[in-house]
């Protein structure tokens, strides 16, 4: 059951981080996806690209490729489950220290939470024990 949940939360990352990516580079003003250019004001960028890209791959393309290999059952899997939670954790609090906390979209509580599911399912013994099995024995 926790690999399974592991498995579709990071693949939900991943898929979420390419479509949000993608709305963030096709539309820098961030219009597209309801985010005003106001809350990049005092940071190191003028529009979302940027962020946008780094959403892209880091949290949308790197996922996916790990969520393949939970998928496939992949020992290198587990591992890259444990960087997905932490990037994304690490991606929202960087967030909220830039920007603030920004309750309307809900999306740095709903993507916080997820940061903190997919680590907690990293971290049940089941999913180390099915990834892992294969590199010890």
């Amino acid at each position: 059951m926790a690999f399974h949940a592991l498995t579709a939360t990071v693949l939900l990352q991943g898929i979420s981080g390419l479509v949000g990516g993608y709305a963030l580079m096709a539309d820098p003003s961030g219009a597209l996806i309801g985010l005003p250019l106001v809350w990049l004001e005092g940071t190191p960028f003028s529009d979302y690209f940027v962020p946008g890209t780094i959403l892209l791959t880091a949290l949308g393309v790197c996922p996916l490729v790990i969520g393949w290999g939970l998928w496939r059952g992949l020992s290198w899997a587990w591992y890259g489950s444990l960087l997905v939670g932490a990037s994304l954790a690490t991606w929202i609090l960087v967030e909220i220290l830039m920007i603030g906390y920004q309750p309307d979209p809900p999306l740095q509580a709903f993507y916080g939470l997820l940061s903190l599911v997919i680590l907690a399912l990293s971290s049940a013994r089941s999913v180390r024990q099915r990834l892992l099995q294969t590199e010890h024995g």
